[in-house]
């Protein structure tokens, strides 16, 4: 799980309990990265528009919810309503401020559980709709990306009916824990009745310890062979849609999400021996350099390496990424948090990868790598219970623009 990983899946539960776990049993311990411990300004303000949403190749927050729905609006004119309405609650949240003053008699129209005014906190949240959304409810099926449908099954998975797929995905991240529960109620709020929660997970970025790259449950450093998200050539080439592609015109701008829950059996890992542990990933534990390298920012050089004696043939590493011309386009831009769930019914630890990642064709990229991962040797240690593919929707360009404008004016 450290190159370009398998996926990220969560438990079926109704919004208000979902909310109380988050900030009780399931809350995450404050101070997971120097961003996470409040050391950047309160007030960080992460801009809203844009061509693309904030959240995909925005450097990654400490904290992070990840929430399918099933949107219950009865026709398409409820459609655009829920959907200007949720573009404008995210642009407040996402500028932080006061609310507005309550009138008189009525509830409070804030939570209040950031205080009096709200921050916020390098806040963004990611709308993505799912293949579902494109029935007959709406009119939409003339308009539906082109690689769009349900997950799929691939060998190893133990999938949930609960945990998959869903009409429209939000991805919460903030620095603060609180900040991210705190907009998932507000949206809760100002959406209930049509939006209804199907299944939830929440994650947090580990330090880098003792720097450079996060360290994942496995003990390995994880992500660090990224797309370079400050290479608009080349998001453009493996995250964004672009213009005369395949895909619908209003989906240009925007990625296909896939979103995984990948429990790591550590009960089972912990009786590897060492040397045998960074075979199947193809790294040291300590460093995070790949076997045939010093630090973990040194690229494996495969060519010198045919048969795998210094990394395996099957090592996870190799197998994701092999770093040829003809896997280069395969890529995916991952944005992966470790997620804690407690314990399982029989006692053993409930934790794993909260797997998202953004990509411009899910076939030619996702299920490319993953089919390489399938029957891989880390595979005996992961087991992905859920989640779903969604299609990010293109960014909101103005105060007069809304989230899937262009997709509901065909």
């Amino acid at each position: 799980m450290t190159d370009q990983t398998c996926p990220a899946g969560f438990g079926r539960r109704g919004f208000v309990k979902a909310t109380a776990l988050a900030t009780g049993a399931l809350a995450l311990r404050a101070g997971a990265t120097p961003a996470a411990a409040g050391t950047g300004p309160a007030r960080a303000v992460i801009p809203f528009h844009g061509p693309h949403q904030a959240g995909i190749v925005t450097p990654a927050q400490g904290y992070a919810s990840f929430v399918s729905f099933a949107v219950a609006v009865p026709d398409r004119a409820g459609l655009e309503k829920l959907l200007r309405e949720l573009t404008a609650r995210i642009r407040f949240l996402t500028a932080g401020g006061t609310p507005p003053p309550d009138a008189p008699g009525a509830p409070p129209g804030d939570s209040g559980t950031l205080g009096p005014v709200l921050p916020a906190d390098n806040l963004t949240v990611t709308v993505a709709v799912g293949a579902t959304l494109f029935d007959r409810r709406y009119g939409l099926a003339a308009v539906q990306p082109a690689r769009l449908g349900r997950m799929r099954t691939f060998r190893g998975d133990r999938l949930r009916a609960g945990d998959l797929h869903g009409d429209l995905s939000l991805q919460l991240c903030a620095d603060s824990r609180d900040v991210v529960v705190h907009a998932l109620r507000d949206l809760g709020r100002w959406t209930r009745g049509r939006m209804q929660p199907l299944w939830r997970t929440d994650g947090q970025l580990n330090p880098g310890r003792p720097d450079g790259a996060q360290r994942n449950v496995l003990g390995f450093k994880d992500g660090i062979a990224n797309p370079d998200p400050d290479s608009a050539r080349e998001l453009d080439r493996l995250v964004w849609v672009q213009p005369g592609s395949a895909e619908p015109a209003w989906a240009v701008g925007g990625s296909y999400q896939v979103l995984r829950t990948i429990r790591v059996l550590c009960e089972a890992w912990e009786e590897v021996p060492l040397d045998r542990q960074e075979r199947v990933i193809g790294r040291r534990r300590d460093t995070g350099a790949p076997l045939d390298g010093t630090t973990e920012n040194d690229q494996p050089d495969y060519t010198k390496d045919p048969t795998g004696a210094v990394i395996p043939l099957d090592a996870h590493i190799r197998l994701a990424n092999p770093r040829t011309p003809g896997t280069d386009d395969s890529r995916v831009l991952r944005r992966g948090y470790t997620y804690d769930r407690g314990l399982t019914a029989d006692g053993r630890l409930d934790t794993g990868l909260a797997f998202c990642c953004y990509q411009q064709d899910l076939v030619r990229q996702f299920e490319a790598v993953q089919r390489r991962l399938e029957g891989e040797p880390l595979a005996d240690f992961l087991v992905c219970t859920g989640g779903g593919y969604f299609f990010a929707l293109p960014g909101v360009r103005d105060e007069n623009d809304w989230l899937g404008r262009g997709m509901l004016a065909g």
